[in-house]
């Protein structure tokens, strides 16, 4: 996210969604060359890469872009941008656990086929910035004009809401009625030991 800040503070403000998406890939794209990584193994094995999600507003355009798993909420309405696959993989995850299987056995029963996925669908089938080109066709745009009240957030939020308070109170519910994400709200991943929640989450919230 660091070198994705970076490329935004040289970007001039009215670049287009397809100008942003080649700037950043070969912004990343140089430090793998600077830091003279394997292209060509990266190439073959895209779970190797530098990888992000990315949900951008830009108030020249009045446009959301969200590249890769991430939400929105414009004016109450909830935007998202899930990778499909996923939800396939998750209910495997919830059978083998409702089966008997630990949360930390179903894991690794599933993570073969998230390698899998990675390999066959990364920026194919889904759009996600790591360096080679984006797949443009999976990116979703949002348009903003005559909108009013805007929240970005990544996909640590299972209910996105207009405050954080109320986001962080539905997710707290969650961790707590249930934690391994197999009933309210199913994912890949639960809850794990030592963590504070089951992924990474960041929330903003502002008016136009």
């Amino acid at each position: 996210m660091i070198l994705i800040s970076q490329c935004l503070q040289k970007i001039p403000a009215n670049i287009s969604c397809p100008e942003f998406c080649k700037e950043i890939t070969d912004f990343i794209a140089s430090q793998y060359f600077h830091n003279q990584l394997d292209i060509k193994k990266l190439t073959l094995h895209p779970e190797e890469r530098a990888t992000a999600s990315a949900i951008i507003y830009n108030n020249h355009r009045k446009e959301i872009w969200m590249i890769g798993d991430c939400q929105c909420l414009v004016d109450n309405q909830l935007y998202n941008n899930d990778k499909l696959y996923e939800n396939r993989i998750a209910q495997k995850r919830v059978q083998l656990i409702k089966s008997g299987l630990t949360p930390q056995k179903a894991r690794e029963v599933i993570e073969p086929d998230l390698i899998q996925a990675m390999l066959e669908g990364q920026n194919k089938h889904y759009s996600v910035i790591d360096g080679f080109p984006i797949c443009e066709n999976n990116i979703k745009i949002v348009s903003t004009v005559n909108s009013h009240q805007i929240v970005l957030a990544s996909d640590g939020y299972p209910f996105l809401k207009n405050t954080l308070k109320e986001s962080e109170s539905l997710l707290e519910q969650q961790l707590k009625n249930d934690p391994q994400n197999i009933r309210t709200f199913i994912a890949t991943k639960g809850l794990m030991p030592g963590n504070k929640s089951f992924d990474d989450r960041s929330y903003i919230r502002f008016f136009i």
